[in-house]
């Protein structure tokens, strides 16, 4: 039992008030019912969490609906749970759905997993996603600057250098300066690198 999941097993118990059905969640071993608790009506939303992450950490991708809806909840809690499990879960529809939730200007408020997500992933839709994010997080005054933040991490830890021109608009920022000079530092320094990074990384050029 790793440490995320201990984290999350104990909140979901508190959640459920330490119930018999948490329990028998926690201690079943039949995949199938933990399945029927992401479809049944009524089921209560730490019933169904905590039946997604059990499932996704067995490698179910039934679980997977039920964690890109939780990735992008209200719950900064909830989100970084589902994001560790869909990591582990390895399904190839996360990138695309993490992607989407990142880029929807009506959900920036919960967005900050899933960026951390697509820079974890690797993916080829991570550098694009971070970057169509970070672009219109640029504003000084701008309330989700943790976000925004997160793109220019996420950006850094990705070393591709089709994300320059975005980290050295960010470069004014007060809250982002620092952390897209180190960013930066991390890109290649010279255009053939680039290129190089940007064929791994998926992008224009690159095969499939």
């Amino acid at each position: 039992m790793d440490e995320e999941y201990r984290s999350s097993a104990d909140r979901l118990t508190r959640e459920a008030g330490g119930s018999a059905q948490c329990r028998a969640l926690l201690a079943t071993e039949d995949d199938e019912e933990l399945a029927r608790v992401l479809t049944e009506p009524e089921r209560p939303l730490w019933a169904r969490e905590l039946a997604a992450v059990r499932l996704g950490r067995a490698g179910d991708r039934r679980a997977f609906e039920t964690l890109v809806l939780l990735l992008n909840h209200r719950d900064p809690e909830r989100c970084a749970s589902a994001a560790h499990v869909l990591l582990r879960l390895g399904d190839p529809r996360t990138p695309r759905a993490a992607a989407t939730l990142a880029t929807n200007p009506l959900r920036t408020a919960y967005a900050l997993h899933p960026v951390r997500l697509l820079a974890e992933l690797r993916a080829p839709e991570s550098v694009p996603a971070l970057t169509r994010t970070l672009e219109r997080l640029l504003a000084p005054d701008e309330p989700h600057w943790r976000v925004a933040l997160a793109c220019v991490e996420g950006l850094g830890l990705l070393g591709d250098g089709r994300a320059r021109p975005v980290l050295e608009s960010a470069l004014p920022h007060p809250r982002l300066g620092d952390a897209a000079r180190t960013a930066l530092g991390r890109l290649p320094r010279f255009p053939a690198q680039e290129r190089e990074a940007g064929v791994r990384g998926g992008g224009p050029g690159s095969p499939g």
